[in-house]
Protein backbone atom coordinates (compact mmCIF):
# COMPACT_ATOMS: atom_id res chain seq x y z
CA UNK A 1 0.00 0.00 0.00
CA UNK A 2 3.01 2.42 -0.20
CA UNK A 3 2.15 5.45 -2.84
CA UNK A 4 5.15 6.47 -1.07
CA UNK A 5 6.37 10.37 -1.36
CA UNK A 6 3.84 10.92 -4.27
CA UNK A 7 1.22 10.88 -1.62
CA UNK A 8 0.55 14.21 0.22
CA UNK A 9 -0.17 14.78 3.81
CA UNK A 10 -4.16 14.86 3.06
CA UNK A 11 -4.24 11.46 0.59
CA UNK A 12 -2.53 9.92 4.12
CA UNK A 13 -5.19 11.59 6.29
CA UNK A 14 -8.09 10.08 4.12
CA UNK A 15 -6.51 6.77 3.74
CA UNK A 16 -5.87 6.64 7.62
CA UNK A 17 -9.42 7.47 8.44
CA UNK A 18 -10.88 5.74 5.95
CA UNK A 19 -8.97 2.86 7.97
CA UNK A 20 -8.98 3.62 11.38
CA UNK A 21 -5.95 2.92 12.89
CA UNK A 22 -10.45 -9.52 17.74
CA UNK A 23 -11.55 -11.79 21.06
CA UNK A 24 -14.84 -10.28 20.90
CA UNK A 25 -18.07 -10.66 22.56
CA UNK A 26 -20.40 -13.37 21.67
CA UNK A 27 -23.07 -10.99 20.77
CA UNK A 28 -20.69 -10.19 18.08
CA UNK A 29 -19.33 -13.46 17.30
CA UNK A 30 -22.57 -15.15 16.73
CA UNK A 31 -23.90 -12.79 14.14
CA UNK A 32 -24.63 -13.47 10.51
CA UNK A 33 -23.33 -10.75 7.83
CA UNK A 34 -24.04 -9.70 4.01
CA UNK A 35 -20.54 -8.41 3.15
CA UNK A 36 -17.57 -10.50 2.85
CA UNK A 37 -15.83 -11.98 6.11
CA UNK A 38 -12.12 -10.72 7.24
CA UNK A 39 -8.97 -11.63 5.55
CA UNK A 40 -7.31 -13.51 5.73
CA UNK A 41 -9.15 -15.26 8.68
CA UNK A 42 -10.95 -13.15 11.22
CA UNK A 43 -10.15 -12.93 14.34
CA UNK A 44 -11.38 -15.76 17.19
CA UNK A 45 -14.41 -16.29 15.36
CA UNK A 46 -15.85 -12.99 15.49
CA UNK A 47 -17.91 -11.82 12.46
CA UNK A 48 -16.00 -8.70 11.20
CA UNK A 49 -17.96 -6.53 9.79
CA UNK A 50 -20.62 -7.17 12.27
CA UNK A 51 -24.33 -6.47 10.73
CA UNK A 52 -25.97 -6.01 14.39
CA UNK A 53 -23.85 -5.15 17.31
CA UNK A 54 -25.60 -5.62 21.25
CA UNK A 55 -25.64 -2.72 23.28
CA UNK A 56 -25.22 -5.09 25.97
CA UNK A 57 -21.87 -5.78 24.17
CA UNK A 58 -20.07 -2.63 24.38
CA UNK A 59 -19.09 -0.20 27.05
CA UNK A 60 -18.80 3.53 27.53
CA UNK A 61 -14.96 3.92 26.99
CA UNK A 62 -12.58 3.32 24.72
CA UNK A 63 -9.63 2.70 26.50
CA UNK A 64 -7.64 -0.32 24.19
CA UNK A 65 -4.30 -0.20 25.26
CA UNK A 66 -3.10 0.58 21.92
CA UNK A 67 -6.25 2.70 20.34
CA UNK A 68 -7.41 4.84 23.76
CA UNK A 69 -9.92 7.56 23.00
CA UNK A 70 -9.93 9.20 26.25
CA UNK A 71 -12.39 12.48 25.47
CA UNK A 72 -9.73 15.42 25.83
CA UNK A 73 -6.71 13.80 24.27
CA UNK A 74 -4.91 15.29 21.70
CA UNK A 75 -2.13 14.03 19.13
CA UNK A 76 0.12 16.29 17.01
CA UNK A 77 1.60 14.55 13.68
CA UNK A 78 4.24 15.92 11.38
CA UNK A 79 5.39 14.78 7.90
CA UNK A 80 8.62 14.57 7.81
CA UNK A 81 9.16 14.15 4.04
CA UNK A 82 7.51 17.13 3.03
CA UNK A 83 9.00 20.66 2.77
CA UNK A 84 8.18 22.94 4.86
CA UNK A 85 6.44 20.05 7.11
CA UNK A 86 2.81 20.01 7.65
CA UNK A 87 0.93 19.53 10.72
CA UNK A 88 -2.48 17.20 11.42
CA UNK A 89 -3.97 17.59 14.64
CA UNK A 90 -6.17 14.81 16.35
CA UNK A 91 -8.71 15.24 19.19
CA UNK A 92 -10.72 12.59 20.95
CA UNK A 93 -14.27 13.84 21.60
CA UNK A 94 -17.68 12.78 22.74
CA UNK A 95 -19.21 10.87 19.95
CA UNK A 96 -23.06 10.18 19.47
CA UNK A 97 -25.14 7.00 19.31
CA UNK A 98 -24.89 4.76 16.47
CA UNK A 99 -26.74 1.50 16.18
CA UNK A 100 -28.27 2.49 19.49
CA UNK A 101 -23.84 1.88 20.75
CA UNK A 102 -22.45 5.14 22.88
CA UNK A 103 -19.32 6.00 20.85
CA UNK A 104 -16.21 8.30 20.76
CA UNK A 105 -15.82 10.44 18.07
CA UNK A 106 -11.56 10.78 16.68
CA UNK A 107 -11.33 14.57 14.72
CA UNK A 108 -8.90 14.84 12.61
CA UNK A 109 -8.10 18.18 11.34
CA UNK A 110 -5.37 18.80 8.42
CA UNK A 111 -3.14 21.45 7.89
CA UNK A 112 -5.44 23.27 5.80
CA UNK A 113 -8.59 22.66 8.34
CA UNK A 114 -10.36 20.04 7.05
CA UNK A 115 -11.44 18.34 9.69
CA UNK A 116 -13.37 14.26 9.54
CA UNK A 117 -15.27 12.58 12.21
CA UNK A 118 -15.18 9.33 13.04
CA UNK A 119 -17.13 7.05 15.68
CA UNK A 120 -15.44 4.19 17.75
CA UNK A 121 -17.06 2.24 20.28
CA UNK A 122 -15.57 -0.95 22.70
CA UNK A 123 -16.62 -4.00 23.07
CA UNK A 124 -16.16 -5.92 26.75
CA UNK A 125 -13.52 -7.64 25.76
CA UNK A 126 -11.37 -4.62 24.31
CA UNK A 127 -11.61 -4.66 21.12
CA UNK A 128 -12.30 -1.43 19.39
CA UNK A 129 -14.48 -1.26 16.44
CA UNK A 130 -15.27 1.37 13.63
CA UNK A 131 -18.92 2.53 13.79
CA UNK A 132 -18.55 5.53 10.98
CA UNK A 133 -17.87 9.05 9.88
CA UNK A 134 -20.20 11.60 10.05
CA UNK A 135 -21.62 12.73 7.17
CA UNK A 136 -20.60 9.87 4.88
CA UNK A 137 -21.66 6.42 6.66
CA UNK A 138 -22.99 4.94 9.98
CA UNK A 139 -23.13 1.27 10.65
CA UNK A 140 -26.69 0.07 11.19
CA UNK A 141 -27.88 2.71 8.05
CA UNK A 142 -28.38 1.62 4.31
CA UNK A 143 -26.75 -1.70 4.63
CA UNK A 144 -23.12 -0.16 6.68
CA UNK A 145 -21.71 -2.69 9.63
CA UNK A 146 -19.05 -1.79 11.94
CA UNK A 147 -15.33 -3.15 11.10
CA UNK A 148 -12.84 -3.86 13.77
CA UNK A 149 -10.49 -0.90 13.91
CA UNK A 150 -7.74 -2.66 16.73
CA UNK A 151 -7.61 -5.99 18.57
CA UNK A 152 -7.74 -6.35 22.14
CA UNK A 153 -5.31 -8.69 21.82
CA UNK A 154 -3.12 -8.36 19.13
CA UNK A 155 -1.34 -11.83 17.39
CA UNK A 156 0.93 -11.03 14.61
CA UNK A 157 -1.16 -12.52 11.29
CA UNK A 158 -4.91 -11.43 12.37
CA UNK A 159 -6.43 -9.98 9.97
CA UNK A 160 -9.65 -8.26 9.83
CA UNK A 161 -12.02 -5.98 7.33
CA UNK A 162 -12.13 -2.47 8.75
CA UNK A 163 -15.57 -1.59 7.97
CA UNK A 164 -18.37 -2.15 4.92
CA UNK A 165 -20.79 -0.03 3.58
CA UNK A 166 -22.28 0.48 -0.24
CA UNK A 167 -19.74 2.45 -2.27
CA UNK A 168 -17.07 2.39 0.69
CA UNK A 169 -13.42 2.05 -0.13
CA UNK A 170 -12.27 -1.93 0.93
CA UNK A 171 -9.92 -1.50 3.45
CA UNK A 172 -8.53 -4.51 5.70
CA UNK A 173 -5.88 -4.62 7.80
CA UNK A 174 -3.10 -7.22 8.94
CA UNK A 175 -1.25 -7.40 12.53
CA UNK A 176 2.49 -7.32 11.41
CA UNK A 177 4.38 -7.14 14.76
CA UNK A 178 3.77 -6.78 18.61
CA UNK A 179 6.37 -5.68 21.00
CA UNK A 180 8.49 -3.99 18.32
CA UNK A 181 10.61 -0.43 18.83
CA UNK A 182 10.11 3.04 16.86
CA UNK A 183 11.61 6.17 17.57
CA UNK A 184 9.28 9.18 15.97
CA UNK A 185 9.83 12.88 16.42
CA UNK A 186 8.02 12.99 20.08
CA UNK A 187 9.72 9.99 21.54
CA UNK A 188 11.04 6.23 21.41
CA UNK A 189 8.36 3.53 22.09
CA UNK A 190 9.15 -0.06 22.55
CA UNK A 191 5.59 -1.78 23.34
CA UNK A 192 3.95 -1.32 19.82
CA UNK A 193 1.58 -3.21 17.53
CA UNK A 194 2.31 -2.83 13.62
CA UNK A 195 -0.59 -2.86 11.06
CA UNK A 196 -0.40 -3.22 7.46
CA UNK A 197 -3.51 -1.44 6.18
CA UNK A 198 -4.97 -1.85 2.75
CA UNK A 199 -7.09 0.99 1.46
CA UNK A 200 -8.54 0.50 -1.77
CA UNK A 201 -5.34 0.11 -4.03
CA UNK A 202 -3.04 1.92 -0.96
CA UNK A 203 -0.77 0.19 1.58
CA UNK A 204 0.38 1.84 4.18
CA UNK A 205 2.39 1.26 7.93
CA UNK A 206 0.46 2.17 10.70
CA UNK A 207 2.53 1.44 14.44
CA UNK A 208 0.60 2.40 18.20
CA UNK A 209 2.31 2.81 21.03
CA UNK A 210 0.82 1.08 24.36
CA UNK A 211 -0.86 3.96 26.34
CA UNK A 212 -0.47 6.56 23.46
CA UNK A 213 -2.35 5.31 20.72
CA UNK A 214 -1.08 5.69 16.41
CA UNK A 215 2.43 7.15 16.66
CA UNK A 216 3.71 7.18 13.21
CA UNK A 217 1.45 6.22 9.60
CA UNK A 218 4.24 6.14 6.71
CA UNK A 219 5.98 8.87 7.06
CA UNK A 220 4.17 10.93 9.19
CA UNK A 221 5.03 10.77 13.37
CA UNK A 222 4.04 11.87 16.13
CA UNK A 223 5.46 15.25 17.83
CA UNK A 224 3.11 16.11 20.49
CA UNK A 225 0.38 14.04 22.98
CA UNK A 226 -1.66 15.90 25.50
CA UNK A 227 -3.67 13.99 28.09
CA UNK A 228 -6.26 15.50 29.79
CA UNK A 229 -5.42 16.28 33.88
Amino acid sequence: MRDDGAMTTSGRRVALSAAVLFLGSAGLAGCGSASEPSPPGGVDGLVIPTPDPEVADFVAEVDNPWFPLLPGTRWVYDDDVTTPATQVVVEAVPGPEVAGIATTTRVWTDVDGTSTRDHFAQDLDGNVWWFGREGEWAAGTSGAEAGLVMPARPRAGDGFRLAFAPGLTRSTATVEEVGGTIEVPLASYDDTVELAVTDGSLLREDVYARGVGLVRTDATGLVAFDEPR
